[in-house]
């Protein structure tokens, strides 16, 4: 079954692929079918400058309980962050 999940947002960093480093200017999540990760559905993150090609691409598949985590792990490196920019 398709889930049809999918949300998309402009960022601003960098990413890594086969050509080295470029500009990633979109991020795409959603939740489907995996197609390498060995599971039915995952966590689909794709990281992208379609301006540069199909190559300028990082994806990710993870299952649900490593997104929650990866999202948690995220959120208390921004505080932090923004903690240490507040005291500076």
């Amino acid at each position: 079954m398709c889930t049809m999940i999918a949300v998309s947002a402009p960022v601003k960093g960098t990413g890594k692929g086969p050509g080295g480093w470029f500009p990633i200017t979109q991020a795409t999540i959603g939740y489907d079918h995996a197609t390498h990760s060995g599971t039915e559905h995952a966590l689909l993150l794709d990281f992208t400058n379609y301006e540069l090609g199909v190559d300028a691409r990082v994806a990710l598949e993870l299952d649900l309980r490593s997104g929650r985590s990866l999202v948690s792990q995220l959120q208390s490196a921004i505080e932090a962050a923004e903690a240490l920019s507040r005291d500076a």
